[in-house]
């Protein structure tokens, strides 16, 4: 009888921290006699052994063995080991609040033991047993220290501002941990916004995302340049190790090809920014839209005269330019029932509302109705022109105000055809809700916009192609949908509906997307 199987990974599964630090030699035997295997034990989920052996490492299942040695695990006693390390935005209050949320809802009083503000752990009691189910232990610091942490073997999820760079996912691979960019290694679990903030009684409150670069990397260096006082203009920003300070580097700077200036005062947490900024006339901050506290949000702004306002709608949609996402990458091995079932809990509603209470943008879908939506087609009728036509536009409103707008948007990343991260979330988002059965009856039309650069019937066809290839990803991630219960169209109108100035590379990418429309 084969009870066991290969682990194809070389470093896998952390959640039993306990047996990870004292790893013991163990026997285990099928319940009939016929196969021993001896090895260390490198951990245990409840479930599943994990041993090192002569044959490698091998992931046995516990329900088919019996364990004898001095590793061996209390099964009767069983207490599940996670460790979650990486930003502290998240680590400060989101993933507490999830914690203590999912404890309310599955029957676990929750107890915090803090060591520092940087570390502290969670116990979940079971309430009906009095037993202790789970030990949820927190390293709050810096998303670049959470990829480490991982790298080690010494966290089960990170907590990150950004996404993943090529050099970490390589390290992780090359480690046995899967590729952290695939659909059951990442995921959005909220969403965020760098926003540019002054003091209440500054009298800017508009910028364009290149002046706002300019301003970050000093060659704009007084508030005159901006419609403000005669003054010198104080930076405050996010320290480059954080993932928010990332962020601001890989949405910000990066694009403009410029730099931070060394004259900015970095700090570790976005509370400490806003709270600098709003005791300084003359300070600009780059916030998370979570953190804003009494600072003023400054609105984006381009020469056309479009501005982009950070909002849960906005910041949800992705219309909002300097979005960042929250992820948590989870290596693959196998978590504890207690971890699988916190993981499920995040994508539920309960989950969303908890995330909203946070102060952070969930990502429950919305129905926007169009009129709500008037200033957008304001938008489309000054941009109209000899590109734009008037029966081109009419088409678009005849086709659109009988629905409804979804809040789930796709985008694609810079130069590519592959979505970004957010829309890689998206994708499965939306595919579990088809499988739930959530839009049954109903039709789904995947609308493609484009920017303006180029000819409008170029545009349109290549706004088309990607209306077409979202579909296609939502269908195929869509694995246990009843697609014969719901309509599921395209249609493109290409640069008839701009969000954004198509004077930058910030708008541009704004302009190209794929929204969903419902009715």
């Amino acid at each position: 009888m084969q009870f066991w199987r290969a682990a194809g990974f070389a470093a896998l599964f952390v959640s039993s921290v306990a047996c990870r630090a004292a790893a013991q030699d163990v026997t285990l035997t099928s319940r009939d006699g016929s196969v021993e295997l001896s090895g260390t034990l490198l951990g245990f989920d409840g479930e599943f052994y994990r041993v090192e052996t002569e044959y490698g490492e091998l992931t046995l299942d516990g329900s088919g063995v019996l364990c004898d040695g001095p590793g061996c695990p209390d099964l009767q006693d069983f207490v599940a080991e996670i460790a979650v390390s990486g930003s502290a935005t998240m680590g400060a209050v989101l993933m507490p609040a999830l914690v203590e949320g999912f404890g309310l809802r599955n029957g676990y009083r929750t107890d915090r033991e803090a060591e520092s503000d940087a570390y502290f752990t969670y116990l979940l009691t079971d309430e009906e047993t009095g037993k202790l189910a789970a030990r949820i232990r927190f390293r709050v610091t810096t998303t670049d220290e959470g990829f480490a942490d991982l790298l080690a073997n010494e966290a089960d999820m990170v907590m990150a501002l950004r996404e993943i760079r090529t050099d970490e996912r390589n390290r992780a691979r090359e480690a046995g941990m899967g590729d952290l960019t695939g659909a059951n290694r990442s995921r959005v679990l909220a969403l965020d916004a760098i926003v540019p903030i002054v003091a209440p009684n500054n009298p800017v409150r508009a910028i364009s995302a290149q002046d706002l670069a300019e301003v970050y990397a000093g060659r704009i260096a007084n508030w005159s340049a901006l419609g403000g006082p005669d003054a010198p203009i104080t930076l405050h920003a996010p320290d480059p190790g954080t993932g928010l300070g990332q962020a601001v580097g890989d949405r910000l700077l990066d694009p403009a090809g410029l730099e931070m200036s060394a004259e900015a005062t970095v700090h570790m947490r976005g509370a400490e920014i806003s709270r600098a900024v709003a005791d300084d006339p003359f300070a600009i901050g780059l916030a998370s839209y979570a953190e804003i506290e009494d600072a003023q949000a400054v609105v984006l702004t381009g020469s056309c005269g479009r501005t982009l306002r950070a909002s849960r709608r906005s910041i949800k949609t992705e219309d909002y330019p300097l979005t960042a996402p929250m992820f948590l990458y989870l290596p693959a091995r196998r978590l504890p029932k207690v971890g699988r079932e916190f993981l499920a809990y995040t994508r539920g509603l309960a989950a969303q509302n908890v995330i909203r209470r946070a102060g952070f943008v969930d990502q429950a879908p919305e129905e926007v109705p169009v009129d709500d939506q008037g200033d957008r087609f304001v938008n489309a009728i000054a941009a109209a022109g000899a590109e734009v036509t008037l029966g081109e536009l009419q088409r678009m409103v005849a086709t659109l105000s009988p629905m409804a707008r979804l809040t789930i948007s796709f985008r694609f990343e810079a130069g590519s055809i592959r979505l970004d991260a957010q829309s890689r979330s998206n994708v499965q988002q939306l595919a579990r809700a088809l499988e739930q059965g959530q839009y049954d009856t109903r039709r789904l039309l995947f609308v493609g916009f484009s920017d303006g650069d180029g000819a409008s019937g170029a545009n349109r066809d290549i706004a088309l192609r990607r209306a077409e290839a979202v579909r296609r990803a939502v269908t195929i991630a869509a694995e246990t949908a009843n697609l014969e219960r719901v309509t599921l169209d395209v249609d493109a109108f290409g640069e008839a509906l701009p969000m954004a100035c198509d004077d930058s590379a910030w708008g541009r990418q704004a302009n190209r997307r794929v929204e969903v429309w419902l009715r």
